[in-house]
């Protein structure tokens, strides 16, 4: 199968366009991180609590990842109803939904109202927008809407980095490091695609065709390896996991030493940023985990935001790929909408 059999594959399957949504993240990561959000400088807070779930939580476990990294203050990722027992006004809350509609995140946001705290929302409307709109202490920043949530990455992201440079809890970087990051994501993006690309994203996603993946990456690049299993459950309809080198050396990295490995694929995100002990131990697994697909990204980029881009948008890609060697419409997600529909019933 060649560039002319996933153009074909496509024009049938991709009824919604999630591979042109996909060709626009860097556009949408840039327009997005250069907006202005209308916040002032404000990082006199104990925490910043993420509430999202899905496409749209995705983004908080970045921010947290650049927070454990270089930030001044913890970022909690939250994704469940209500909030955690712990949670006060001293800390901000940054919900994101990008419907606004998404019942479990709307239950922490008025949970938070209620106790007098303080959120700042990223949506691209409904009750959220309306809840916010209505705070004098919290605000709602809009993104584009009309698509879902996963393929709005760059929106999504590149507003909450903004939200978060312009308050001051996380350091910004200058305009000619953004605008050089985006043009290497933007580079990678085309040779990842699957029209004119060089031919990786296929290869890969034929290679775990009908396999369980498992996604393994040094704690710092968690995030894209977690989005990319997201990418393939939802994308692509496959089974796949993350797990985080070093807590992965202590119990799970006895499965994959196990005799029979043919049903698994795993594949490994590195980086020669890595602390070296964990760059040791990704390189003793690659090595010595003895399955017949084994694959290594390494993470490109000057900055871990930029690593982290990287490994989460070319691997988007891959999970296209696999969705349309599948038969599938990368945008379908039946059980998702048969799930909702139950939950309206019985509310």
């Amino acid at each position: 199968m060649g560039e002319s059999d996933m153009a074909s594959l496509l024009a049938e399957l991709d009824a919604s366009g999630m591979a042109g949504l996909t060709r626009s993240f860097a556009d949408d990561l840039e327009a997005a991180m250069a907006a202005e959000v209308g916040i002032e400088d404000d990082s006199d807070w104990s925490g910043v609590l993420c509430l999202g779930m899905g496409g749209s939580g995705a983004g908080g476990r970045f921010l947290k990842a650049l927070a454990d990294a270089e930030g001044g203050l913890p970022f909690v990722v939250w994704g469940d109803y209500g909030l955690p027992s712990w949670w006060g006004p001293e800390w901000l809350v940054l919900a994101t939904s990008y419907s606004g509609n998404t019942e479990e995140t709307l239950d922490g946001v008025r949970e938070a109202l209620e106790s007098g705290g303080t959120v700042v929302g990223v949506c691209s409307g409904g009750q959220l927008a309306e809840l916010l709109d209505g705070s004098d202490d919290s605000v709602s920043l809009a993104v584009p809407g009309g698509q879902m949530p996963r393929s709005a990455f760059g929106h999504i992201l590149g507003t909450q980095l903004a939200a978060c440079w312009a308050l001051g809890l996380l350091a910004a970087p200058s305009g000619d490091e953004r605008a050089a990051m985006v043009e290497r994501l933007r580079a990678a993006s085309a040779d990842a695609d699957l029209i004119d690309g060089d031919g990786m994203s296929e290869t890969m996603a034929r290679s775990i065709a009908g396999r369980e993946v498992g996604i393994v990456a040094p704690t710092e690049l968690g995030p894209a390896a977690y989005r990319f299993a997201c990418q393939l459950n939802e994308n692509s309809a496959a089974f796949a996991h993350p797990a985080e080198v070093p807590e992965m050396n202590h119990n799970e990295i006895v499965a994959w030493s196990a005799e029979d490995t043919s049903s698994r694929g795993l594949i490994a995100f590195t980086s020669d940023s890595t602390r070296s002990r964990a760059r040791a131990r990704m390189g003793w697994m690659l090595d010595n985990i003895e399955t017949e697909i084994v694959w290594r990204i390494e993470c490109e980029g000057s900055s871990l935001l930029e690593r982290l881009l990287y490994a989460a948008h070319v691997t988007d890609w891959v999970s296209i790929a696999l969705a349309l060697l599948n038969g599938r419409d990368p945008s379908e997600m039946a059980a998702i909408d048969s799930l909702k529909v139950h939950l309206a019933s019985i509310q």
